[in-house]
């Protein structure tokens, strides 16, 4: 593959902010929509104050969430809903949207993370990702209270109108076609994508997607419909909620189903991190995503329920 690396600073600066296309930075990465309901004063500088994965106020914050950048539109309302239940959190939920492994990193790094000239630490209470990668965490000592939540399956991304005319996985092999899929080592999804084509072509078509005119994210969820709608690529893999919450805000953005027997369906789960200093929250919010209300939530931006056998 050929490999397209920046550093993080970069990313988080750029992922949603090109002039032409800043539509498709979320309303509320943006500092007017700030969750911290006590702003000061306000930088705003194009192309430069965008960090659409980082949110709040570190110094107040009594309930630190590090959750996978794949449910960063799904957020908001969970904090709301959460926060309506316990009111002295208002404004006191800090959390971060990064890819899983990124924030694996950042964990094992007593919670610190530089971008650029800048340094933050936070300690995390709840780590959220796969239910394999919980699981195993939880064998380790890592985490504990491991619930499952929501499921999701993957889905085709496009431009409006399909000007490629994909149709499904197998059509991605074609030479003609600039994709853009995920670094193994930072995304979890990629594991699924690989399995789906593999599902659908053999290794054949695995290699040929590897092998072809395909550049690799670090941060899938910011990159790649940035990079499709900007017409650099034509299609990827991603999973079928951001699709969804691309359409809702009128980004031209299009997906293609995957046939069942391709496709590969993934859980979620969290767990309370084992040095958490705010454990009581943490407990709490983790039992709060298996309710009806958050349940409903997910439901709403395209996320599937869990299974009988993990309720």
């Amino acid at each position: 593959m050929n490999l397209s690396r920046t550093s993080l600073l970069l990313l988080l600066a750029i992922a949603g902010t090109a002039a032409a296309y800043s539509q498709a930075v979320p309303p509320w990465s943006i500092g007017a929509n700030n969750p911290d309901p006590q702003q000061r004063y306000e930088l705003h500088v194009a192309d430069v104050d965008n960090v659409p994965d980082i949110h709040g106020n570190l110094a107040g914050a009594r309930l630190v969430i590090f959750v996978g950048g794949n449910q960063f539109f799904v957020l908001p309302k969970l904090i709301t809903a959460f926060e309506q239940k316990h009111p002295e959190l208002q404004g006191h939920v800090f959390y971060e949207t990064l890819p899983p492994n990124i924030l694996r990193k950042q964990i094992a790094a007593d919670g610190a993370i530089t971008l650029g000239n800048l340094t933050i630490q936070v300690k995390p209470d709840v780590y959220e990702a796969g239910a394999r990668i919980l699981r195993d965490m939880e064998q380790h000592g890592q985490v504990k209270g491991v619930v499952e939540y929501p499921t999701n399956n993957l889905e085709i991304i496009v431009p409006a109108g399909n000007p490629k005319k994909i149709h499904s996985l197998n059509d991605l092999a074609r030479p003609d076609l600039r994709l853009s899929m995920p670094e193994p080592q930072w995304e979890g999804v990629a594991n699924q994508i690989a399995d789906s084509l593999r599902k659908a072509g053999g290794e054949s078509l695995y290699d040929k997607v590897k092998n072809g005119k395909t550049v690799l994210t670090e941060i899938h969820h910011r990159q790649t419909p940035m990079r499709i709608m900007s017409g650099q690529l034509d299609a990827s893999v991603t999973w079928a909620s951001e699709v969804r919450f691309q359409r809702s805000i009128n980004n031209p953005i299009e997906g293609i189903v995957i046939r069942a027997n391709q496709n590969t369906t993934a859980i979620y789960a969290g767990g309370v991190l084992r040095h958490a200093p705010h454990l009581k929250l943490a407990a709490q919010w983790l039992e709060f995503l298996k309710s009806r209300e958050a349940q409903d939530i997910y439901h709403q931006f395209g996320f599937g329920a869990i299974p009988s056998s993990y309720r």
